[in-house]
């Protein structure tokens, strides 16, 4: 799965999420080209290529099945 695809599911299963928002992403100083997405067990990881502002490198982890975020994993 590709970091496009799994905002897109994300979207669609939790339309009221901001996760992956413009103004979301531009406040870390995000893009979608600095994530990628790792297959673990029951949830897909999303990780960080490279830091972002305040050295933000944690990853989150969503449901295989229902695509809502993970606060842990």
């Amino acid at each position: 799965m590709s970091p496009s695809e799994l905002k897109y599911q994300h979207e669609l299963h939790n339309p009221n999420s901001f996760f992956f928002s413009k103004d979301t992403m531009k406040f870390f100083g995000d893009t979608m080209k600095n994530y990628g997405v790792k297959s673990n067990g029951d949830y897909y990881e999303l990780y960080r290529k490279s830091p972002v502002n305040g050295d933000l490198t944690n990853s989150h982890y969503f449901h295989k099945q229902t695509y809502v975020q993970s606060t842990s994993l």
